[in-house]
């Protein structure tokens, strides 16, 4: 998948999401965590990047996405004294916040026939087979849907309709 598809699948994830954080009170926090989900939605692709790594290798892993979870949610736990979200400690919410950055990711690939190594090191592969990576109508209907599915949630949260 594409930077459009990934964005896409992010805005997927994100809308039900989204959408309970602006029905519990927190619209700050809903904003803040799908502008986080759409600007590191590449951030498993820093494999490209980092000639070590083979793409679509721990980067593209559940491990991955507990690291990135333990990280976002150690930032939290040192900012926790700020504030807390959804009844939730900043801790916590960091660790499902990075989860879900990484998660929207693996989704998206796992879509594609090359699919994604979940439970890296062992060297089996996840993939739906629903479209192949450079598939351009396919990355710009999802783009399109994730936008128009987090649309209608944000309007149904905030109660104008």
């Amino acid at each position: 998948m594409y930077r459009k598809g990934h964005l896409g699948v992010s805005l997927l994830v994100f809308a039900p999401v989204g959408y309970w954080l602006v029905t519990v009170g927190e619209p700050e926090a809903a904003l803040l965590t799908g502008v986080v989900m759409c600007w590191l939605t590449m951030l498993p692709d820093i494999d490209h990047r980092l000639p070590v790594i083979d793409h679509r290798g721990v980067t593209h892993s559940l491990l991955f996405a507990a690291l990135v979870g333990g990280l976002f949610g150690a930032i939290g736990t040192v900012l926790a004294g700020l504030f807390s979200v959804a009844g939730m400690s900043l801790g916590v919410f960091g660790v499902l916040l990075g989860v879900l950055v990484v998660g929207a990711h693996l989704v998206g690939d796992a879509l594609t026939p090359a699919g994604v190594p979940l439970l890296w090191p062992l060297p089996r592969s996840y993939s739906l087979s629903v479209t192949r990576a450079d598939n351009t109508v396919a990355n710009y209907a999802f783009f399109v849907s994730g936008i128009a599915v987090t649309g209608v949630w944000v309007v149904v949260a905030a109660g104008l309709v």
